[in-house]
């Protein structure tokens, strides 16, 4: 979407078949939206997601397909969640997506403000940079 245009409409299914079945980061996201306010995307989950935050930004996750169990803010509130579920965690607060039950694991996501691709921040530098986090248009095996 242009960010000058004032409306939009996206077809998530078709957007999520889209995405590539396996992939060299943790995941590939497609933004639908990119706005100072918000941005907002899809993306596919390959593998289970260390824990991380972000610095700039809140996010709602709104899960459209996949299980798999979550946590925010400490490892102890780990849980399930399926399609249908809607998490969300203020900037600042750590998280991750330990293991992937059922594939495939997409998400629509709100980030407000706008997230910009690097704002990933490992709690453990060892378990990846920006880089091997997200790429749009990665390579895939």
């Amino acid at each position: 979407m242009i960010e000058s245009e004032k409306t939009g409409r996206f077809n998530l299914a078709a957007l999520a078949a889209a995405l590539p079945d396996q992939a060299e980061t943790l995941l590939v996201d497609i933004y639908l939206t990119n706005r100072e306010a918000a941005s907002s995307r899809i993306f596919r989950v390959y593998r289970g997601t260390p824990p991380h935050y972000h610095e700039t930004c809140d996010e709602y996750l709104y899960v459209l397909s996949g299980r798999g169990t979550f946590w925010m803010g400490e490892a102890g509130t780990e849980a399930e969640f399926g399609p249908g579920d809607l998490l969300f965690f203020e900037r600042g607060t750590v998280h991750a997506l330990p293991r992937i039950i059922a594939e495939p694991v997409v998400f629509l996501s709100v980030d407000t403000p706008r997230r910009v691709s690097t704002d990933i921040v490992f709690v453990n530098p060892q378990d990846g940079s920006p880089e091997t986090f997200m790429a749009r248009n990665a390579s895939t095996r």
